[in-house]
């Protein structure tokens, strides 16, 4: 399957992997995929990257189907096939534990690290040794402002976390390509993009920083860009100047 306008994507995941030093020869890397967009540009780019990247690895999919009503993978699963890739589709019922028994009151909290451990233990079944994540330039920025406000946290993720417990490493190749390059690369080829189903989709806290740090960029251009700079310059949760 070849994508129109990948080239980009493309080189902002090259430089991230080698600066953050994120992919070894013999790798087997399983992608996490929501349905989302940017998930589904990460699964693009990782199969293209894999073309011509010097260190040898192979690359997977795993997608967890929360069990919401209404919820078809059809159109996942035959984007796998087409990639011609191992996949694996989970069902599972966090919806109906989440949402319907036991009712949480901060249901995202929850639902991330059930995921997280669903997804680390099926990487871990289909021989993987690392996982690679959606998140891109804008959320290392939105997490960092998060942290800030919600917990007087100076922080976010890194773009490479080794799990001890699970001996499996997180990587986030997308760390440096905006989210505006992402919408531009799916809009511009047939990604099956999903909407989420969840109830709480839209109404996080994420989305209120992402929302107002679009509106400090009408003001003030540029300062997603000044933020991230902050954070390589003071070697923040691994993001410290490429190649040291």
């Amino acid at each position: 399957m070849k994508f129109e306008n990948i080239r980009r994507l493309l080189s902002y995941a090259r430089r991230a992997v080698d600066d953050y030093k994120m992919i070894s020869d013999g790798d087997k890397i399983a992608v996490g995929v929501s349905g989302g967009k940017d998930s589904l540009a990460l699964l693009a780019v990782m199969c293209d990257l894999r073309r011509f990247y010097p260190q040898k690895f192979e690359v997977c999919a795993i997608t967890l189907d929360m069990g919401f009503e209404g919820s078809d993978m059809s159109s996942l699963e035959n984007f796998y096939k087409g990639l011609g890739i191992e996949y694996r589709i989970v069902k599972t019922q966090l919806a109906e534990i989440i949402f319907d028994v036991r009712k949480e009151s901060n249901p995202c909290s929850l639902c991330a690290r059930m995921r997280r451990g669903i997804l680390h233990d099926t990487a871990k079944e289909m021989g993987c040794n690392k996982i690679a994540l959606g998140h891109h330039f804008d959320d290392v920025v939105d997490t960092f402002i998060m942290n800030l406000f919600n917990e007087g946290r100076i922080g976010t993720f890194s773009p490479v976390t080794f799990l001890d417990r699970k001996q499996i490493t997180m990587i986030r190749p997308l760390v440096l390509a905006p989210e505006k390059d992402i919408k531009y690369f799916v809009k511009h080829n047939e990604i099956p993009v999903t909407k989420s189903l969840c109830p709480e989709d839209k109404n996080t806290d994420r989305e209120k920083y992402k929302l107002m740090l679009a509106e400090m960029e009408k003001t003030n251009e540029g300062v997603r860009h000044r933020i991230f700079c902050a954070i390589k310059k003071a070697g923040l949760d691994g993001y410290e100047t490429e190649n040291k």
